[in-house]
């Protein structure tokens, strides 16, 4: 199986374990790797609720960040709900892939681009996956309605707004897309 369907196929299960009724407003992938090694590359699926949108809010003035910024996002939002791409077969799926493609290196070797090109491949499957659950209708089947899916990597979080708005549909991220500094 390739690494781009695992991480769909996981995405979608953890989707829909979401409870139906939560309020949830936004999916979150947060992207992250193993001790920021982009060969070690994971992503924690998970969601915010209005819930916890309006609690945040008591915690700033700022009603944006409250809502999207993932500093206010609860643990299911941050920690999300399950990890895909660390798991036995996403992370053999992911190194054989990384081989074909010429981008995996040892500890001893030198990377040269190939970090950079590790990283922006995980995006396009981060990306693709979200694609995935809109264009599949899993988000609409599991909560009745369509709402974003906000990506975000917490140690580069200038790509968060490129990556959510390549993810989604421009009507769903667009209260999200308003605090784009780009």
């Amino acid at each position: 199986m390739a690494f781009q369907e695992h991480v769909e196929g996981i995405a979608g299960d953890v989707v829909g374990e979401f409870p139906a009724d939560a309020g949830i407003y936004a999916v979150t992938f947060r992207i992250d790797s193993v001790d920021q090694d982009p060969r070690f590359p994971y992503v924690a699926v998970g969601y915010t609720t209005e819930a916890d949108a309006a609690e945040s809010a008591k915690k700033t003035w700022d009603a944006w960040e409250a809502r999207w910024s993932y500093a206010f996002f609860p643990k299911t939002g941050l920690e999300g709900v399950r990890v895909v791409g660390r798991d036995p077969v996403g992370a053999e799926s992911y190194r054989r892939e990384a081989e074909s493609r010429g981008l995996w290196y040892e500890d001893d070797d030198e990377p040269d681009d190939r970090r950079e090109r590790l990283v922006e491949w995980f995006y396009e499957v981060c990306v693709g996956a979200a694609r995935h659950l809109h264009d599949s209708s899993r988000i609409v089947g599991v909560l009745g309605r369509p709402v974003p899916v906000i990506l975000y990597d917490m140690f580069d979080p200038d790509a968060m707004f490129g990556l959510t708005s390549d993810a989604n549909p421009a009507e769903l991220v667009t209260e999200f897309m308003a605090e784009d500094p780009g």
